[in-house]
């Protein structure tokens, strides 16, 4: 079958799902159809958005559905009259199988982790956050349980300790869409071997999750090290982004984003949570092996900024601290 002739539906959601999709219009595959989440509101007013998806879907005439239940009959009747040989999956949901099962040639998933590391719906933050020096993306069928059906191509990405996950996610968007063509043209030319998860060498207590990311997830303990700290807020940049409380010495507390720290290499001479500045150009924190300096913060209803244009607006001084 050449390429033309491949029936494609696409199911995706955020900006790491449109690259593959582009790729594969501007590639000449045949997209039949583009899957996406129901509009939502967002921002301040509450205005309804479209994802980027549906977005790129629109701009390029792409037939779209958007299904709040994925077992509704008439979103079936409908994915149905697409006629998919293939079906493939980026950021999207979970799906049932009456869904996965339904075309001929199955359904792939491109996700961001060399499976079975990183299970779930974060691999790039805890990737990064954990201190890996290496990442990648895996192409796999779906199968039952999430994340573990046959592995179809992997990629790999070196992580260097610059990185924040907004950087490794970027990398990782446009190297994937480079598997799924990979993976598309395999599957077609029929040389696809996968490979059960449960074959690969790799203990399972050594396997680590990515588990969905909260904003108590995202709070910052100052108790560790300047290694875990570091990459902690590094893994969170810039979204869904570490926080703390900035507390002024009469009590106050300010929530307080954390976009991009360093490591400073000293033996701290104050409890963690204790703040080190000369009110101008630096603010330090101590932690349990030295110190982490700060270098762009946003507090609540601001912009997000340097820590040198922070101590220009906000006087503060070493009794403030962080917890």
């Amino acid at each position: 079958m050449e390429k033309e002739s491949l029936r494609i539906v696409y199911m995706g959601t955020p900006d790491f799902a449109v690259e593959s999709l582009r790729a594969l219009v501007e590639g000449g595959y045949q997209v039949v159809g583009v899957i996406t989440m129901p509009d939502k509101p967002a921002g301040r007013g509450y205005k309804i958005q479209y994802s980027p998806v549906k977005q790129y879907a629109l701009d390029n005439n792409l037939p779209l559905l958007q299904p709040e239940k994925l077992k509704e009959e008439s979103f079936l009747e409908a994915l149905r009259a697409w006629k998919a040989d293939l079906q493939i999956v980026v950021a999207f949901r979970m799906l049932p199988e009456v869904v996965w099962n339904m075309p001929r040639l199955g359904t792939f998933n491109l996700h961001a982790s060399l499976l079975p590391q990183y299970r779930g719906a974060a691999p790039i933050n805890w990737s990064v956050i954990n201190g890996d020096k290496e990442t990648g993306v895996t192409t796999f069928f779906l199968t039952h349980e999430i994340d573990t059906g046959k592995i179809i191509m992997q990629e790999s990405l070196p992580i260097a300790e610059t990185d924040d996950a907004g950087m490794v996610h970027d990398a990782l968007m446009g190297l994937g869409a480079k598997l799924v063509i990979r993976t598309v043209d395999r599957i077609l030319d029929g040389t696809v071997e996968a490979v059960s998860q449960d074959d690969l060498p790799i203990a399972e207590d050594k396997l680590r999750p990515a588990p969905k990311i909260f904003k108590d997830t995202c709070r910052i303990h100052w108790k560790k090290t300047k290694a875990d700290i570091y990459n902690f807020v590094r893994g969170l940049s810039p979204y869904p982004t570490a926080w703390t409380e900035l507390i002024s010495p009469e009590g106050e507390r300010f929530i307080m984003k954390v976009y991009q720290t360093e490591k400073i290499e000293e033996t701290p001479d104050k409890e963690a949570g204790a703040i080190r500045t000369d009110g101008k150009s630096y603010m330090d924190v101590a932690v349990e092996d030295g110190y982490i300096r700060l270098l762009s913060i946003q507090l609540a209803g601001k912009k997000r900024m340097a820590v040198s244009a922070f101590l220009n607006g906000f006087k503060l001084t070493a009794e403030y601290r962080v917890v």
